[in-house]
């Protein structure tokens, strides 16, 4: 059981990871969400504060599984 707890949480924390990236790069670009609207700001950085909420649940999972 703890191999496939391993998984999920790994693979959370890639798709945070993801999203993260992909928020970065539309506050540098604007390019995947938005078009440069206000509004992709405010959930460019939401999305960036809930990225690193769950890899750092992801990471302190993973700890506490050793």
């Amino acid at each position: 059981m703890s191999d496939t707890s391993r998984k999920m949480i790994l693979g959370s924390i890639v798709a945070a990871g993801l999203v993260g990236l992909a928020a970065i790069l539309d506050l540098v670009t604007g390019m995947p969400f938005g078009f440069g609207s206000g509004k992709t700001l405010v959930m460019d950085i939401l999305f960036l504060i809930s990225a690193g909420i769950v890899v750092y649940l992801g990471l302190d999972a993973l700890k506490d599984l050793r």
